[in-house]
């Protein structure tokens, strides 16, 4: 009985960390030790698949993911891989997948919608090299 006790304890402590020091978020820097394989043609490196998601404008500029073949959840809740910092996101706003070679953006019935170049996605859409991922005030962008 102690022992459940203090197990229920500790669950509500890391619950309540997590709320007040958020979801722990990945940045690679230049030089920060990342591997790097050489590459011996230009037709190598387009095969190359994606790496990290990148937040490039918003209040996490500069932050990365790591990219998951499970895929990586986007929002505002605590739960999310990359929880957004954005009155326009919703608690479960979107998720990035990998299916096969591509990789793909869904939005989850967000209130505001996801925009992929500048246009609103009603479904599962492919991303390209370069492709601007935009919820709310937040863009990202996969990166190699």
């Amino acid at each position: 009985m102690l022992a459940g006790l203090w197990l229920f304890i500790f669950a509500i402590m890391s619950v309540l960390r997590t709320d007040l020091y958020g979801t722990r978020i990945v940045q690679r820097v230049a030089g920060g030790g990342a591997r790097v394989r050489p590459t011996t043609s230009s037709p190598a490196r387009s095969k190359k698949s994606f790496t990290t998601l990148a937040v490039t404008e918003g209040p996490l500029r500069g932050a990365t993911v790591p990219l998951k073949k499970s895929g990586v959840l986007l929002g505002r809740n605590p739960e999310c891989t990359l929880v957004l910092d954005d009155d326009y996101a919703s608690g479960r706003h979107a998720r990035v997948y990998n299916e096969g070679r591509y990789w793909y953006v869904e939005d989850l019935g967000s209130t505001n919608g996801t925009l992929v170049d500048g246009s609103t996605i009603s479904g599962p859409e492919r991303l390209h090299d370069g492709s601007q991922l935009r919820i709310g005030t937040t863009v990202l962008e996969l990166r190699r």
